[in-house]
Order: structure tokens, then C-alpha cells, then sequence
């Protein structure tokens, strides 16, 4: 039996299928249909989910969408769309119906994925714990990775502050990260993957040392700004936003003013290990 994490959580893998998931009202929901090709590898499990349901209707009479939410996830194109899920305890119920030798060792497979998240709600020390191990098979070094969870941090906190004073998070806190992102580095978001040629990768994960620093700076001062200010509304947080980024972003031209060296850089860590990188520059010096 086998487990994987991606570092946003959003993505599990069993037995090498890759299974959906979204965190809504306190805890997991997985994809219906990921789970049914995980356990069938039918050729086309949306239609064997199809037939699956209406075969329990005829059966006992039991609607399994009944055991379903509609929430949106992201699809082959890299869109959110609606999708049919079930927690921990309704997925159970939808794998009785499953006839597949895989149905056991799955449910004790879902049985952990939900307990360890159980386990890091309790104990957020664990989580950070499990999310360092993560950075460091992918080849980050510890001073690197140490940056990048207290940036996780730091970011967290600031959108924990977007919600309370009335952010829409589907659409707008998008936008004030671009606006942090322009003021602090002269690019958004996009335009910064642009120049370190990221695709779908994430950027926080491609930026230096000092990259992350700023970043910080960056959300760190918006939320104390928008704290003091009182901030409310799209409108309010958007102007705390621009101020914070440019705070991030004045103190990084003098450092490259008084340093000569540029702080934004293209460098990512697509092809060389950011560990082995850091080396090989402290070798170079």
C-alpha cells in the first residue's frame, strides 16, 4: 500500500492513481470518480459511476449520490468544476457497492489519509514536521526549507485576515496577491513564473532565500497594516496590500542598491536541486 502527499495537500496517490481532494466544512473530500477508477481502472469511470448508481437504485433502492457533494475541483484543463464527493466516512459507504479486490486495502488507505489529518489538526507541530520531510526529499536544504514553512506561515496568517474582514477568497485574494507581488517585485504573480519559466509549478517553491524574505516582508507588513487600519472590504484590503508590497519592495532596492546584485533572479530549481545549487555557489565563493 502505497502514499503520497503533494505539498498543497489537494492531491493523494493510491497504488500510483492519483485521487482528488478538497478540505470543506473541517475535514476531507475525496473524488468519486478518482476513487472509482482507482479501484476499477475502468476505461471511463465517470460512465461506470453512471451505471454503478443506477444499478444501486434497482438493487436496494439507495441513491448513492445521496452520500455526494458537488464541490469544485481542478480538471484536466486546470479549471475548477463541479465534481461529486463524499467524505471519509459516505466514501465508505459508496466502496460497498465497488466490486474490486482493492476495496480493503483502500479503506484502510482512506482510514490513515483522514486519522493523519485528525492528527495534525491536534498538533500543528506535526504538520510542519511532515511538510520540512516533504522539502527535504525534493532537495531543499534546511536553511531554505526553514524560510519557506515560516512563509507558509506568514502567508496563512495574512489570508486568515482577508476572511475575517470580508475578502472574497475565490476571486479576490488572487488579485491582492498581485498587488503585494507588484509592489514588492515590479511583476504579479504570473509574470514572475514567466520570467523564472514555471508552468504549473509553484513559485514560492522556485524562489531563493532572499525571494522568500521578501515575500514575507511583503504579506507580514499588509497584515499589519490592514490590523491598524482596520481594513474592511475588497476595496480597503487592496490599498493595505499596495502598501505592504511596498514596503517589501523599497527595502529591496536598497539592498540591491548598497550589494549590486539583484535579489529577483530567472533561477528556479526545475533542473538542479536547490540544496546542491546552494553548495555549489558557497564553493564557487
Amino acid at each position: 500500500m502505497t502514499e503520497k502527499i503533494n505539498e498543497d495537500k489537494a492531491l493523494v496517490v493510491f497504488q500510483d492513481k492519483k485521487i482528488r481532494r478538497t478540505w470543506h466544512n473541517d475535514e476531507w473530500f475525496f473524488s468519486v470518480v478518482d476513487v472509482v477508477q482507482a479501484l476499477t481502472e475502468s476505461a471511463d469511470a465517470k460512465d461506470y459511476w453512471y451505471r454503478l448508481k443506477q444499478r444501486e437504485v434497482e438493487s436496494s433502492g439507495i441513491e448513492l449520490s445521496t452520500f455526494c457533494r458537488q464541490l469544485k475541483l481542478p480538471a484536466e484543463d486546470g479549471k475548477l468544476r463541479e465534481t461529486d464527493c463524499a467524505n471519509t466516512k459516505n466514501m465508505f459507504r459508496i466502496i460497498q457497492s465497488i466490486p474490486s479486490p482493492k476495496a480493503e486495502p483502500f479503506k484502510l488507505w482512506l482510514a490513515k489519509v483522514g486519522y493523519e489529518r485528525v492528527q495534525e489538526i491536534q498538533n500543528p507541530e506535526l504538520a510542519q514536521k511532515r511538510m520540512k520531510e516533504l522539502y527535504k526529499a525534493k532537495g531543499y536544504s534546511d536553511e531554505w526549507i526553514e524560510k519557506r514553512v515560516r512563509g507558509i506561515a506568514v502567508r496563512q496568517e495574512l489570508t486568515d485576515e482577508w476572511k475575517k474582514r470580508g475578502v472574497d477568497e475565490k476571486v479576490e485574494f488572487a488579485i491582492l496577491t498581485n498587488e503585494i507581488s507588484k509592489a514588492a517585485f515590479g511583476k504579479t504573480v504570473e509574470e514572475y513564473k514567466q520570467f523564472k519559466g514555471l508552468n504549473n509549478q509553484n513559485l514560492r517553491d522556485h524562489m531563493n532565500d532572499l525571494e522568500i524574505i521578501f515575500t514575507m516582508l511583503g504579506e507580514a507588513s499588509t497584515t499589519k497594516i490592514a490590523k491598524g487600519k482596520n481594513a474592511q472590504g475588497f476595496g480597503e484590503n487592496k490599498a493595505a496590500a499596495k502598501k505592504g508590497g511596498r514596503i517589501a519592495g523599497d527595502a529591496r532596492k536598497n539592498l540591491e542598491l548598497e550589494s549590486g546584485e539583484n535579489v529577483v533572479t530567472p533561477e528556479n530549481y526545475l533542473h538542479e536541486q536547490e540544496h546542491l545549487r546552494r553548495k555549489r555557489i558557497h564553493h564557487r565563493k
